[in-house]
């Protein structure tokens, strides 16, 4: 009876009801503006609530946390700027269908999926929370190494036409993603004596430049282009469409909780195998991938979202953050004087039981928000190039600003933009380059822990074969690659040939 009290209580309480209800809408909006991220609005929130009620102050922080999960998808499908890295993703699908004056009807998939994945991330927090912390607690340096490299491996997808073409820019994204302070000899790399590289370059920076001043500077050229009326009488999507990609909803969704559940990995990693698996699996598409493929939609967003409830598990069992947010949401546990981790699961169950039931309506939440003001929202893509140009151009350098309270990060935004005006221009995609940059660093400092760890590089590679995880990771790799070698394709069209006949 004591536990159906607390999973209540956010629906009965109206004090709490209002803080999740507003951390939720302030956390869309937020996450619609880039460079305002997530993990900076409930930083701020945090410092606000230390005399606050512990059950209000978490409430508010859970809300702000779903909101931006799915507020990315905003500035994603109309402006082609990802708000969030998690909507990188997004930005695949979503931009061509406003471009083809369907942007009412991809905000409204866009909020649905992540509403559903969200519910299954709640799910999983719930029912799986003992599996999956066990399982994550056995995760180590190798394991992350290989997960990264399974990241990596997703720029022949990403990419799209020539290897060439997708190599290349996740080769510059890694190699941008070692500039800076070596995080275990201290030592400057690529830094020529610049002090401001020593902190490296923001993933958040790079992704603003590399998407919204890039795009500015297109528009720009494009300017005088007859401007696309959008479609808004359908926003909702109708039950059979959900019902019809609810396989593909579910399996991405699952990913993302997973992934989710994974100490640093976050939303942004589970979106990008998300969308990898959805365009490996969906055979016959009625649009391709990249030219506004609803899948292309479903995949990213429920995974994105799911991935939020999969944050929240090591957290609470291990006391290890999912997340950058959920890092803060430590944080904010400890100064209210709590401790999460094994005991607090077992002394303070309730707690859990109320996060549960706060998630649950912070994705209500997005429902209700992520379909409100669609219309008024759809209008950005109708300003007249002259008008929006530089709102576009203002968000940039504000996010860019904002990201790190630093000048030079604008600098950095400016020469991004340039670079990926130059690769669009010779038709590279951008977005293997944002993979590498935010890939690149769990490369290199799992691989060289796996080394520290194992006492060498031999047994590193010997531990593949020793440990459970690793081998299963490892096979995956190895699947992965024959999967897609000219061989593999070759024998698995004589086989289907021969059922045929």
């Amino acid at each position: 009876m004591q536990q159906l009290q607390y999973l209540l209580m956010p629906f009965l309480d109206p004090v709490i009801f209002v803080a999740v209800m507003g951390g939720c809408c302030a956390g869309v909006y937020v996450g619609a503006i880039p460079g305002l991220t997530g993990s900076m609005a409930v930083a701020i929130l945090a410092s606000l609530t230390f005399g606050w009620n512990i059950n209000i102050a978490l409430a508010a922080m859970i809300g702000v946390h779903c909101g931006v999960a799915y507020g990315g998808s905003r500035s994603a499908i109309l402006l082609n700027i990802p708000g969030a890295p998690s909507a990188v993703a997004t930005v695949f699908d979503g931009y061509p269908l406003a471009k083809k004056g369907m942007a009412g009807q991809a905000i409204g998939i866009a909020t649905v999926q992540s509403f559903i994945g969200g519910l299954i991330g709640v799910a999983f927090l719930a029912v799986f929370t003992p599996i999956i912390s066990k399982l994550a607690i056995y995760f180590g340096p190798m394991d992350y190494f290989l997960l990264a490299i399974m990241g990596l491996m997703l720029v022949s997808t990403l990419g799209g036409g020539s290897p060439v073409k997708s190599i290349i820019p996740a080769f510059l994204g890694i190699l941008i993603a070692r500039v800076g302070m070596d995080s275990l000899t201290g030592i400057p790399r690529f830094t020529f004596g610049n002090t401001y590289l020593l902190a490296g370059v923001s993933s958040s920076v790079a992704m603003i430049g590399l998407y919204g001043v890039s795009e500015s500077i297109i528009q720009i050229e494009n300017r005088n282009l007859p401007i696309v009326k959008q479609k808004i009488d359908k926003i909702v999507p109708e039950f059979s469409s959900v019902k019809r990609y609810f396989p593909l909803t579910l399996r991405s969704s699952t990913i993302g909780a997973i992934i989710g559940a994974l100490p640093g990995a976050g939303g942004s990693i589970a979106a990008m195998v998300s969308y990898d698996q959805a365009k490996r699996s969906v055979k016959n598409p009625e649009v391709p991938f990249g030219e506004g493929a609803i899948e292309g939609l479903v995949a990213p967003e429920s995974s994105n979202n799911a991935a939020v409830g999969g944050a929240f598990i090591p957290m609470l069992t291990l006391g290890v953050p999912g997340d950058g947010i959920t890092a803060i949401v430590l944080g904010a546990l400890i100064m209210h004087g709590l401790r999460p981790g094994p005991l607090m699961m077992t002394e303070q169950p309730h707690l859990f039981l109320m996060i549960v039931s706060l998630m649950f309506l912070g994705n209500i939440g997005i429902l209700i928000f992520g379909l409100t003001g669609v219309k008024l929202f759809t209008k950005l893509v109708e300003i007249p190039k002259g008008r929006l140009l530089p709102i576009i151009v203002i968000l940039t350098v504000t996010g860019a600003f904002a990201t790190n309270k630093s000048l030079y990060d604008v600098f950095w935004a400016v020469g991004f933009g340039l670079l990926g005006y130059l690769l669009k221009k010779h038709n590279y995609h951008i977005g293997p380059m944002v993979l590498g940059i935010i890939l690149g660093g769990l490369v290199e400092d799992n691989f060289r822990r796996a080394i520290v760890s194992f006492r060498g590089i031999g047994g590193a590679i010997a531990s593949i074969f020793t440990r459970p995880i690793t081998l299963i990771l490892f096979l995956i790799i190895v699947y992965s690659v024959v999967s897609q070698s000219k061989w593999y394709r070759g024998m698995m069209e004589k086989r289907r040939s021969r059922k045929a006949s």
